[in-house]
């Protein structure tokens, strides 16, 4: 009977994990939990499969304490590539439109500044916000109009790293709920061109930086050594430092 089966280890902290692109968050809560054999894993927000970088994993009884802590900062660096268009706002989807228009660098830094502070943002179609029930992305997937309402979110601060061939490298710090292919959206109209998301990584949440990430194989390799307490970190870690507002810093 399944009252017998053996349910996984009793295992309470957290793992940095550094997710790869190409997966789910769903499918990296998977194999963390296949690694470490952990009776309960959960993850510190989503990421979608073509992003990557933190996805921290709460495991145990670290589970509870995700209510209270993803409602932080988080920071990304995001590849926005200008002359396109497409219906998901990333790569993984169909070009809808095409411009030969490119921002020049100056328009893009001033542009860039419009976008800082409290703003109405308008979710992507592909999203998982519910529609009368229905996420939003299934309704997209099957065709149908997707017209999201907008939403209030913060961004702030906003650095533009670099820019080269029509592809702009900006660092994002912002408030929870905040879309990073609407922004790319957004900022392509605000400069008179068209631009998607073409590659995302997550750099900071939850308090923790890259430097504090490990990969799959890092953590597969540190629970074949016996080594999982090194990387495991205790449950309180995130109550320490929940990101907060704060300026930019290199």
């Amino acid at each position: 009977m399944s009252r017998g089966r053996n349910k996984g280890r009793e295992i309470n902290g957290w793992l940095v994990m550094h997710k790869p692109a190409g997966i789910t968050s769903a499918h990296a809560v998977a194999i963390v939990k296949r690694i470490t054999q952990a009776a309960k894993v959960g993850h510190g927000g989503t990421l979608d499969p073509f992003s990557e970088g933190l996805l921290p994993m709460a495991l145990g009884k670290a589970t509870k304490l995700l209510t209270q802590v993803l409602g932080g900062d988080k920071a990304y660096r995001c590849w926005i590539q200008f002359g396109a268009e497409t219906d998901s706002g990333d790569p993984t989807g169909q070009v809808t439109e095409q411009t030969t228009c490119l921002p020049d660098r100056a328009t893009l830094e001033a542009a860039l500044l419009q976008f800082l502070g409290p703003q109405e943002q308008v979710p992507p179609a592909y999203s998982a916000i519910h529609v009368d029930g229905v996420r939003a992305y299934e309704l997209a997937r099957r065709g149908e109009t997707v017209v999201l309402p907008a939403r209030p979110v913060v961004i702030h601060a906003l650095h533009l790293a670099a820019y080269e061939d029509g592809v702009a490298q900006v660092d994002v710090r912002c408030g929870k709920g905040t879309y990073m292919r609407s922004l790319a959206r957004d900022l392509g109209r605000q400069v008179g061109s068209l631009a998607h998301l073409s590659r995302l990584l997550r750099t900071e949440t939850l308090g923790f930086s890259l430097t504090d990430g490990i990969t799959l194989d890092q953590l597969a390799d540190a629970v074949a050594q016996g080594r999982l307490e090194e990387v495991l970190l205790p449950m309180d870690r995130v109550l320490d430092d929940i990101p907060a507002s704060r300026p930019w810093s290199e």
